[in-house]
């Protein structure tokens, strides 16, 4: 073995040394943070938790986010939604999921035959979240539960008991900005996904890499400040693990209202980002195609609002770029479309496709979701 190799190796290992190191303090001070410094998402010292979605929830989730048990909604501390469709009998796991908000959510959504699995580090928010399972049970009329709720970290499925390739749909909600190691995080959630599964999740994301000096301070660590991901980067860290392409669904910006916080954080500004991401088998299709929606995904009869950019009428052909294609032949909504490949080529297959359209930020200006009003217990 010559010197050049021995040094990368020794530098190699420091820095997973280091990483180490620093995910273990941050993981601590998230717990601090949120298992005893925050009662209510009052505390926050953004608006994180009550940014207004750029679109509606779906009937089905409005109706289900009534019958949450209002302690659990009194401590949420999300900045999205992270509820995507047709969920009956899906498996869903919620990394970080806090207070069980959205998991109880998600538990009507799914149904009894469905399973969700919340995964929280905090013993308060699991002891917390455990606490209404029998109570959601009994309020949705199932013979037993559908949700557990088990202590680990994302960046360590497997030691929580969950399997490889065993879930159709991974939820998060401002929680992978906490985490300094957001590859491995990513890399679990692509493990554990069933080909053609989901992840669906939102985020906080800042205008620009943030400098490390914000990763020192404990408060910006807490609001997801000094975690929270470069948006371009996002794109760049999902191709490399293998997911599609994101697809942004929501967005809106984020208001820090303490003027502490306004003042260390400077330039850098943040935008809540929900997108929706798949796992898709190796071998995809690699034309155009001509989709028609045949309007049998639940809530939505006349209209699938896919993202931010793709809407498909009932029984009105579209012509969608290969990867799109894809998505809707090889996931959960392959039944819910016809689907006639082209011979069209798609020349986003071969060159560097512009990604402007993915910014949480220019969606949030084109929409004016800043200037929206909010309830802080999701109601």
């Amino acid at each position: 073995m010559n010197y050049a190799t021995t040094f990368l190796r020794t530098l190699a290992v420091r820095r997973k040394l280091q990483t180490l190191s620093m995910s273990s303090a941050v993981h601590e001070n998230v717990k601090n943070y949120y298992g005893s410094r925050l009662e209510t998402s009052d505390d926050l010292q953004t608006n994180a938790a009550c940014s207004m979605p750029s679109r509606p929830l779906l009937k089905s989730a409005c109706e289900a986010l009534k019958q949450v048990h209002p302690d659990v909604c009194k401590r949420y501390f999300g900045c999205g939604l992270v509820i995507p469709e047709k969920l009956e009998g899906c498996a869903v796991l919620d990394l970080g999921s806090g207070s069980g908000r959205d998991c109880y959510v998600l538990s009507k959504l799914v149904g009894e035959r469905g399973q969700v699995t919340g995964l929280d580090m905090t013993d308060e928010m699991i002891v917390a979240s455990q606490k209404y399972v029998q109570y959601h049970q009994e309020k949705f009329g199932y013979s037993k539960p559908n949700t557990v709720f088990v202590k680990g970290y994302m960046e360590k499925l497997s030691d929580a008991g969950i399997q490889n390739n065993s879930l159709d749909v991974v939820v998060s909600n401002c929680v992978i900005c906490l985490c300094p190691d957001k590859r491995t995080v990513i890399s679990e959630a692509y493990k554990v996904l069933k080909e053609g599964g989901e992840l669906y999740y939102s985020d906080m994301y800042a205008s620009k890499v943030v400098p490390d000096s914000f990763k020192e301070d404990p408060v910006l660590w807490g609001e997801g400040m000094a975690g929270a991901l470069y948006w371009q980067d996002l794109i760049t860290l999902m191709k490399d693990i293998g997911f599609s392409t994101p697809h942004l669904v929501a967005g809106s910006h984020i208001v820090v209202h303490n003027p502490e916080l306004q003042r260390k954080t400077g330039d850098v500004k943040y935008a809540s980002g929900t997108y929706r991401i798949f796992k898709l088998p190796q071998s995809s299709i690699k034309t155009k195609a001509l989709v028609t929606y045949k309007g049998t995904v639940p809530d939505c009869a006349e209209c699938f609002e896919f993202d931010a950019s793709h809407s498909f009428k009932t029984s009105v052909p579209v012509e969608v770029g290969a990867e799109m294609a894809a998505i809707l032949q090889k996931t959960r909504f392959s039944t819910d479309f016809n689907i006639s490949i082209l011979d069209t080529p798609d020349p986003k297959q071969s060159s560097t496709p512009q990604y402007c359209h993915l910014s949480p930020f220019l969606l949030a200006d084109k929409l004016g979701s800043s200037v929206k009003q909010c309830s802080k217990t999701g109601h």
